[in-house]
Formats: C-alpha cells, structure tokens, sequence
C-alpha cells in the first residue's frame, strides 16, 4: 500500500504544551501507523527534505504535477488541516481525489488498523 503522510509542524495538540512535544506525537503515531500497515510512503518530489508534507499547498502542487493515484493521505488530526480546509475548500476536495482514502488518526485509534485500511 502507498501513500503520503502530512505532519503540521506549526500545530499544539490540546494536550501538549510544546510544539516540539505536538510534533514528536505526530510523527511517532504516523511512523507507527506506517509500520504496523506495512505501508509505503511516497516522495513525489525528490528534493523534498522529509519522508512528509508540512505545507498542503506544496503537497497539492506536487499531486497535480505528478497525477499519482494512491491509496491514503495519512494526518493526526482533521485539526492539522482544519485551516486549509476551511480556506481553500474546494482545493480541499481535489487535492483528497488523488488517495482512495484519507486517514485521520485520532479517530482511529479506538479501532483496529485493519479495519480502516
């Protein structure tokens, strides 16, 4: 399975006082996730700094450039991306066409992985 995993590096979750802290949770729930699904995650651009996208625009403009079909975009949270959503609504709806689905973590997490997958 491949896919792409966006990590909003500016975001505090409620229950951490640090951004450091909001980010380390992002990333180690995302890897774990990955791992545990036996995931693939894509680099469409290759002089992309990290394994993830922090910036939905950036991310937007590589899925129109490149025209991948893939199977997630894996977030935390809604709350990660809740401003673009809110700004850009209808670049919301097409930057999801390009995955079959869109995974957001907290609302799994009282599931079994499997079957969101």
């Amino acid at each position: 399975m491949k896919g792409i995993a966006f990590i909003n590096e500016k975001w505090i979750m409620n229950d951490y006082k640090t951004l450091d802290e909001s980010l380390e949770v992002q990333k180690q729930s995302i890897q774990t996730f990955i791992e545990n699904n036996q995931m693939k995650t894509i680099k469409l651009n290759p002089y992309q700094l990290h394994d993830y996208y922090t910036i939905p625009h950036a991310l937007y403009y590589d899925l129109k450039q490149t025209k991948p079909k893939l199977d997630c975009l894996i977030l935390y949270s809604e709350k990660v991306i809740e401003s673009f959503i809110e700004a850009y609504p209808a670049r919301w709806l097409i930057l999801k066409s390009f995955f079959h689905k869109v995974i957001f973590l907290d609302e799994v997490q009282s599931h079994h992985y499997q079957d969101i997958i």
